[in-house]
């Protein structure tokens, strides 16, 4: 069960760093954080790969007041999805044309939600990210929604000050990624290991603790 479980989760991780790669060369708009992460390479000439794994150590820092603690798939996602972005950036070329663009940005979607659902439903522990959304709510009593709402607003607002893409793209990843994985994550949440129940021998009575 580990073995899949991980296995699950690399390949989870694989497809999102790739993902990525496909909004940036969609040139339609990004999801929020991704926003946020191409206005600091833009700023600062680094890799939008290296931007993701040093955003994601940052808001892992944010976890310690929180109280929250990271899993082996917290800190394999904080390192692969980056990696896996400037690898997909390396392999896939630019659309010059509408068509291909919007096919990649389809194509960006679904595989975005395959991923989330492949990493989430391997149950290792959230991305640097989702931990803190929900470290939020926890601690200030606001829902997930809220929680959610409020800081990719700020993300995303800064990216956009910062020069990272705004557009068609980023308003279709925030109506459609929810349900998406609503309807995947079913298929690829992998279940608890039950204890096999052991029977009483014969004649014995079974009391109550």
């Amino acid at each position: 069960m580990m073995t899949r479980r991980l296995l699950q989760l690399l390949i989870g991780l694989a497809m999102y760093g790739v993902s990525l790669a496909m909004f940036i060369r969609a040139g339609l708009g990004l999801d929020p954080w991704d926003v946020f992460h191409q206005g600091i390479a833009l700023k600062t000439g680094l890799s939008i790969g290296t931007v993701v794994v040093i955003v994601s150590f940052l808001v892992l820092l944010l976890w310690i007041p929180l109280r929250q603690w990271p899993g082996v798939g917290t800190l394999c996602n904080a390192v692969l999805v980056g990696v896996f972005a400037d690898v997909g950036l390396a392999l896939i070329p630019a659309f010059s044309h509408l068509g291909g663009q919007i096919g990649m940005l389809a194509g960006a979607i679904l595989l975005n939600g395959i991923a989330s659902a492949c990493y989430i439903g391997a149950r290792l522990g959230p991305g640097a990210r989702d931990g803190l959304m929900t470290g939020l709510a926890r601690r200030t009593g606001w829902s997930v929604r809220a929680s959610r709402t409020g800081v990719e607003v700020v993300v995303l607002g800064a990216g956009w000050l910062l020069g990272g893409s705004v557009g068609v793209g980023t308003v279709l990843y925030a109506v459609a990624i929810g349900q998406l994985v609503q309807l995947l994550l079913p298929r690829f949440t992998v279940p608890e290991r039950k204890v096999p129940e052991v029977p009483a021998a014969a004649g014995t009575a079974v009391t109550a603790p």
